[in-house]
């Protein structure tokens, strides 16, 4: 069920804009506003839950298969050389609602450890093309 003062359940629910990136039954993927590196995708069920440990068991696979295909797209998309996938509970999460970060990586792009730089997209034209990319990528797996 939704919750009516999370941001997350409005994207979801189609309530608030996102670039969204593709779909699934159990969650919705959309482009990360302030991205770790361009191209970086977050993953939310489309039901409120805050932490991994209350995502409902049938939830769980559906989940991280949405997760597996975010991360083969954006490296056919934008040909990175892999990717990051994480996760948050509660710390550091800036949205009180599961959400798992599809990261694009490149040998050398300075990401070290658990410090994230954060870059903004040079226009919401560049964001688009992003989205565009990895949505089409995600279409076709």
């Amino acid at each position: 069920m939704a919750k009516a003062d999370c941001a997350f359940c409005a994207i979801a629910r189609d309530g608030a804009a996102a670039a969204r990136v593709g779909e699934t039954d159990a969650a919705v993927v959309f482009l990360d506003k302030s991205p770790v590196f361009r191209g970086h995708c977050l993953i939310v069920p489309r039901m409120h839950v805050e932490t991994l440990s209350d995502l409902p068991d049938e939830l769980v696979a559906p989940m991280f298969a949405c997760a597996k295909r975010v991360a083969r797209a954006a490296e056919r998309a934008l040909g990175c050389g892999g990717t990051f996938v994480a996760m948050n509970n509660r710390v550091s999460q800036s949205v009180p609602h599961l959400h798992v970060h599809v990261v694009p990586r490149t040998k050398g792009d300075g990401l070290r450890g658990f410090f994230w730089p954060r870059v903004k997209y040079a226009s919401a034209e560049e964001m688009e093309e992003m989205r565009a990319k990895i949505a089409a990528a995600f279409v076709a797996d």
